[in-house]
């Protein structure tokens, strides 16, 4: 299997959707090669501090899921959301399946995973003067929670030692300015730039109501804003209201599809429709 398309914002679980038939990117770098503690590119130092106490102010760096953090501190844990790392990537590759592919059972679940796991570990390469980058909101309690696994014979020169991440990962986002699904401009069918394009949102079934989906838009925005983007886009399955209803309260708005025009979208489960929304990228 080669992997899959990113999923679109808000999709519905796809659990009879063949994956075959769609490609997902991978989330590392050819840097990560060098620096392997880090996927993407750099990304705003994340701060780890205490929580603030009721009524007190945010602390900076520090996302919190939802205003009840203030107020049970002991109930909800602090978010941080951040660029994924070479540990997360069995986490991403687990939350994106267990959101988009439900329905699937043992060895096919399993085959997803280690086929999006290996994808993630295999980096990719971007065009010319595009970005893209994989975020992820974790429990900042459970960061040191993890695992090493060994790869080869360790006297041999290609031992490798891979750490990965046990129930910190909460939900996962990607952005980037590839422009994959947007309309071609012009007669030449020239590449869209300065618009960046959200995808694969998911969040764990017990971690979802807490706002996570709200943070790692937010966080893609700020993304956007950095790269120079004026425009942010994504696709949305119609019939998931409560996806419309966040992407509506960030600011997104419908597109309608010229009549006729055939604009690329996602494919991930067959007689799906896509509510293409965009929204303008606030200067501060």
């Amino acid at each position: 299997m080669r992997g899959y398309r990113p999923a679109p914002c808000g999709a519905a679980p796809a659990s009879m959707a063949r994956s075959s038939s769609s490609t997902f990117h991978a989330m590392i770098w050819p840097a990560a090669v060098n620096n392997p503690s880090r996927i993407g590119i750099p990304s705003v130092r994340a701060s780890h501090r205490r929580p603030p106490r009721a009524g007190g102010r945010a602390t900076a760096g520090v996302c919190y899921a939802s205003q009840a953090v203030d107020l049970l501190p002991a109930l909800c844990p602090e978010i941080v959301v951040r660029d994924a790392r070479l540990e997360d990537c069995w986490e991403v590759a687990d939350t994106h399946c267990g959101s988009f592919f439900p329905g699937y059972k043992f060895p096919l679940d399993l085959v997803l995973r280690i086929d999006r796991y290996i994808a993630l570990l295999s980096g990719f390469t971007v065009p010319p003067g595009c970005m893209r980058t994989c975020l992820v909101a974790v429990n900042s309690n459970s960061v040191d929670n993890s695992f090493d696994v060994e790869c080869g014979d360790p006297r041999d020169a290609g031992f490798q030692k891979y750490s990965l991440s046990r129930g910190s990962v909460a939900g996962i986002l990607t952005v980037d300015t590839v422009a994959d699904y947007l309309p071609r401009r012009g007669p030449m069918k020239q590449r869209r730039t300065g618009i960046a394009y959200i995808a694969n949102v998911a969040v764990r079934k017990e971690e979802r109501r807490k706002g996570i989906a709200k943070m790692l838009v937010q966080e893609a925005e700020a993304r956007a804003r950095s790269w120079g983007c004026r425009s942010m886009a994504l696709h949305c399955d119609v019939n998931n209201i409560a996806a419309l209803r966040l992407y509506k309260n960030q600011g997104f708005k419908c597109i309608s599809v010229p009549e006729g025009a055939r604009w690329p979208e996602p494919k991930i489960a067959k007689g799906v429709q896509y509510s293409f929304m965009m929204k303008l990228v606030p200067k501060t």
